[in-house]
């Protein structure tokens, strides 16, 4: 399995989590875990994701991904589970 830990952070609108999961169903991008906060006006979420099945490369998701946030008005930013695991070890 390959795992995407996908971030987005910024301004509280509608349909934040509707653009980003719609994304994801559509590339055959799999949610394994999913959390998410709003503080006052800002919202954030992490999510976890299976990018096995996609036809997409990383770079092209993380392209999109990010093009998508600028659209909606947040920023989203994606990482490989490796590289994450290894920025966050104590």
């Amino acid at each position: 399995m390959k795992k995407t830990i996908i971030t987005v952070v910024g301004k509280d609108t509608v349909g934040i989590i509707a653009r980003v999961c719609t994304y994801l169903a559509d590339n055959g991008i799999n949610i394994l875990d999913i959390s998410q906060t709003i503080v006052q006006d800002y919202f954030n979420m992490m999510m976890i994701v299976d990018t096995n099945c996609t036809e997409k490369s990383f770079g092209d998701m993380a392209d999109d991904l990010s093009s998508l946030g600028e659209e909606i008005g947040v920023v989203i930013k994606c990482q490989k589970e490796e590289i994450f695991d290894m920025m966050h070890r104590i």
